[in-house]
């Protein structure tokens, strides 16, 4: 016998004759062999070592082949065994197939017989394994699938998000109202160890603070008038996966205390109730908001700013992500209307060059409007609404923001002595979106 290993197998017989031939027969194939005369033996093997195949006997005293296969169904879900039983226990072998094996062979055992097994299971170990491999990519992939784009900005995005998830850190996750911050709350959640659990979103900004607190903390029966049965709060209903406390810097600063007890002692006090009770969540908090300012300003505990901002994430505006615009225009307005959009050249330069002050969900709502009232047209300028340079083809300038907008643009040119770039950084726009007002407005530079 000469080579690589084909693989090892567990080999599980209480008659000894019997094991040292069958393990003769399988090193000779080139497998590396373990053996066991019972189940409780082969178990504390597999607490040392992993293995690729079991071949078990059924009867064996202490635990048998079919407690062993309970326990490795149990312990190793994916590993395979093959049971081997004796003439007249053919009934054995149907229990032990019910029990989850994956073949059976009935004694004595021809060496080709048990070749051909130990080959079969052997196979069946490789696609086991490479489906598991296939379906962590899967998980990985789909929930980054939702946070589309090729910008730089994207790119770190996902990449960071991927890099957080499996820890149970603090995630406070920052950007513009509509840049899709609870998308990528749930993207950590979908990554994270917690994936199986719930995810939950409170936001904190929608209810008034008794409701809030009660919300978040839960009741007992009899706290106030009205709660005649207790209610868990979220942090109870999220135990075992993911609480995101969205627009969290609206949250009242007598809960932001309570908020802080709970991230420090990970327990909660139900309103009305006796004694705290444990939690297990992680918790992630998002906010368009500055935080560091509200603190400044005493709007916002300092402690609790620390506590939260643990891993600090930043979702960005559309406006700094590029040609992103577009890629999501044809995305959302596929999922709208079933087909791809037909957009000319002056209308894909206008979306590009808007600013998006609604950012994600302003560009959604766009494709929702062009699918239901304009189906299968193309997409032209005289379609956009006026504020993303619509009604008509030619930049306006008459006067008002268009005015303003241009009057900008050339004066940051001026103070910068006409460098493009400077001037960009300057206004805290893209260098590709300067160029374009540059084109739109004729101004040179």
């Amino acid at each position: 016998m000469s080579g690589a290993v084909r693989g090892r197998i567990l080999l599980v017989e209480d008659d000894e004759s019997l094991r040292k031939v069958y393990a003769y027969h399988l090193a000779r194939e080139g497998y590396a062999v373990e053996e066991a005369s019972e189940g409780l033996g082969a178990l504390r093997i597999l607490e040392r070592r992993s293995v690729d195949v079991v071949l078990t006997d059924v009867r064996m005293p202490g635990m048998d082949g079919r407690d062993l296969l309970k326990a490795l169904r149990e312990r190793h879900p994916d590993l395979p065994v093959v049971v081997l039983t004796a003439y007249g226990t053919i009934e054995d072998a149907v229990e032990a197939m019910r029990l989850g094996a994956a073949d059976y062979l009935t004694k004595p055992v021809e060496r080709e017989a048990l070749l051909l097994a130990a080959e079969k299971a052997m196979r069946l170990r490789g696609l086991t394994q490479e489906n598991r491999r296939l379906r962590r990519r899967l998980e990985a992939v789909a929930p980054l699938e939702g946070l589309l784009g090729t910008s730089l900005a994207m790119e770190r995005l996902r990449a960071a998000i991927e890099k957080v998830a499996p820890s149970e850190a603090t995630v406070l996750i920052t950007g513009e109202s509509g840049t899709g911050k609870e998308r990528v709350a749930r993207a950590l959640h979908a990554l994270s160890p917690r994936r199986e659990g719930p995810f939950l979103a409170l936001n904190c900004a929608a209810l008034p603070r008794d409701l809030l607190e009660s919300e978040l903390f839960g009741y007992e029966k009899g706290a106030f008038t009205g709660a005649l049965a207790s209610k868990p709060g979220k942090f109870l209903l999220a135990s075992g996966g993911t609480l995101l406390l969205d627009e969290v810097g609206d949250m009242d600063l007598s809960l932001q205390a309570k908020l802080l007890r709970v991230l420090q002692e990970r327990v909660v006090d139900p309103v009305g109730g006796r004694r705290p009770v444990p939690v297990d969540v992680r918790v992630l908090a998002a906010t368009h908001r500055d935080l560091k300012a509200l603190v400044e300003e005493g709007r916002f505990r300092e402690d609790l700013y620390w506590r939260l901002h643990v891993i600090p994430l930043h979702v960005p505006p559309l406006r700094e992500r590029g040609e992103d615009v577009l890629l999501l225009f044809s995305a959302f307005y596929r999922e709208e209307s079933g087909r791809s959009p037909e957009v000319t050249p002056e209308a894909a330069s206008r979306l590009r060059a808007h600013s998006w002050p609604g950012n994600v969900r302003e560009l959604k709502s766009l494709c929702t409007r062009l699918a239901v009232l304009h189906p299968g047209a193309p997409v032209t300028p005289n379609l956009l609404p006026p504020e993303i340079g619509g009604g008509g083809s030619g930049a306006r300038v008459g006067g008002g923001l268009w005015a303003l907008e241009r009057e900008a643009i050339v004066r940051a040119l001026r103070d910068h002595g006409g460098n493009r770039s400077a001037a960009a950084r300057a206004l805290e726009i893209p260098r590709h979106v300067l160029l374009y007002r540059l084109k739109k407005y004729g101004i040179e530079g």
